[in-house]
């Protein structure tokens, strides 16, 4: 196997996940920036030209962070990063998909459609207006979340899974484009230091 690398939350989620897991594999980096991932070459691993993209064995591609995390604990089931039995896998899916679409997905595109709007704007159809909108929604839904974990060490109890990282790598990001996490969460603040002191989030 073979990870197509670049800057960006969505390729961290899939290197912090491996360095979790212990997986090894070669990267090739990808010039975000500089639009490589645009390109022809890129395009014929992962038609959306997003990142990252992992080549597997049989030299086919799969992308959606999700997916290759999925793929990954089903090659290598231990520690488990989703869960070692029907319930927990459900449990962390169900978080995964809850960040994703609530707190990730507005968080960037308010980013893209807002600050990052220069460097979209060539890249895919930005929505300025919508910006402060987004922003918004993932702000309330990141309250929400908070009371959420009162008494939780993670999103799934004690379980360290695949949804923090997400929610992890995402915060992070937001802290870094103009959408830091409101110190009043503070379930989620002392959550997000727990998490920060991980070897993994150096990958």
């Amino acid at each position: 196997m073979k990870l197509y690398d670049s800057i960006g939350p969505n390729p961290r989620i899939v290197r912090m996940f491996m360095a979790e897991k212990g997986i090894e594999m070669p990267r090739q980096t990808v010039d975000l920036r500089g639009g490589e991932n645009r390109q022809d070459a890129h395009l014929k691993r992962n038609p959306h030209g997003q990142m990252p993209t992992l080549e597997l064995d049989d030299g086919s591609y799969l992308s959606e962070i999700t997916a290759i995390c999925e793929y990954l604990e089903e090659k290598t089931p231990a520690p488990a990063m989703i869960g070692s039995t029907p319930e927990e896998r459900a449990e962390c899916r169900m978080w995964t998909r809850r960040v994703d679409l609530n707190i990730a997905e507005p968080l960037a595109n308010g980013y893209r459609f807002g600050e990052g709007a220069k460097f979209f704007e060539k890249r895919i159809t930005v929505v300025p207006e919508a910006s402060p909108g987004l922003k918004k929604i993932a702000a309330n839904r990141l309250q929400w979340l908070d009371g959420q974990m009162a008494g939780n060490a993670h999103l799934c109890g004690k379980r360290f899974t695949l949804a923090d990282i997400l929610l992890y790598c995402w915060i992070d990001f937001g802290n870094q484009v103009g959408q830091p996490l409101d110190p009043a969460n503070t379930n989620i603040a002392a959550w997000f230091a727990r998490v920060g002191a991980r070897p993994s989030v150096k990958a």
